[in-house]
């Protein structure tokens, strides 16, 4: 019996489809804990993931609920996935895959990257002193006022569940996060450059000062929890 498949590439092979091909280094997509509602920014109790990919977006879906939609956006990631999960496990292949700067961005783009001490970009100006503050709550009081730089802090990792589907990143300007980074850091690296587990987490903190002012956000949080290769993928539950 004839095989009645298209035959159009026989005259064009150069337009032909290639086979689609993964690569578990790729990075796939991006966990977001907030989206812009208009113009306003909004903190989201669970992960929101974004890819270009319909693969990944269907398998995000699956294995942590929701489903993906498009989003406005310029940039490829345009499929969302509002997720029904605040904890995803994860698993993060060295202390390498953690980047920690203070960035400030204007209408020209980065406008200053430091490490809170000396300049890291542009190239010849790095090692300067950059300026900065010395106090912790004077280098926040001039991030809010726009004058000064953010924290910017990126995480590359693998899901535990399915670490073939290829890479994430996250990125948070979190000072709770700048806190405690020190802490990931250091539980990361006791385990001699292997790869580990970890959970990532939005966290709810809420609590009344002293004034009787009641105070909530939410924060990334970020908990190593062992060696990767102690624990099988499919066994694996996504949240923490």
């Amino acid at each position: 019996m004839a095989n009645n498949l298209i035959r159009l590439w026989d005259t064009d092979p150069d337009s032909k489809p290639r086979e689609r091909t993964r690569f578990a280094d790729d990075i796939v997509g991006r966990f977001r804990s907030g989206r812009l509602v208009g113009k306003m920014p909004e903190a989201l109790n669970e992960w929101r993931v974004t890819t270009g990919d319909p693969e990944v977006a269907d398998k995000i879906a699956a294995l942590m609920g929701g489903s993906a939609a498009e989003w406005e956006t310029d940039k490829e990631d345009n499929l969302e996935i509002l997720t029904d999960a605040p904890s995803v496990r994860i698993v993060i292949d060295s202390s390498a895959d953690i980047d920690a700067s203070m960035k400030k961005f204007g209408f020209q783009g980065l406008e200053h990257h430091c490490d809170g001490v000396q300049i890291l970009s542009p190239e010849e100006e790095k090692g300067d002193l950059c300026g900065c503050p010395e106090s912790l709550q004077d280098r926040k009081d001039r991030a809010r006022s726009g004058k000064g730089p953010k924290p910017s802090i990126d995480v590359t990792f693998r899901l535990a569940a399915d670490p073939e589907l290829g890479k994430f990143r996250f990125n948070s300007g979190s000072w709770s996060l700048v806190n405690v980074l020190h802490d990931v850091f250091a539980a990361v690296d006791a385990y001699d450059g292997r790869p580990v587990l970890a959970s990532l987490t939005i966290e709810h903190v809420a609590y009344t000062t002293k004034t009787g002012r009641d105070v909530a956000f939410n924060m990334p949080v970020i908990k190593v929890l062992g060696a990767a290769e102690a624990a099988q993928p499919a066994d694996l539950p996504m949240a923490a």
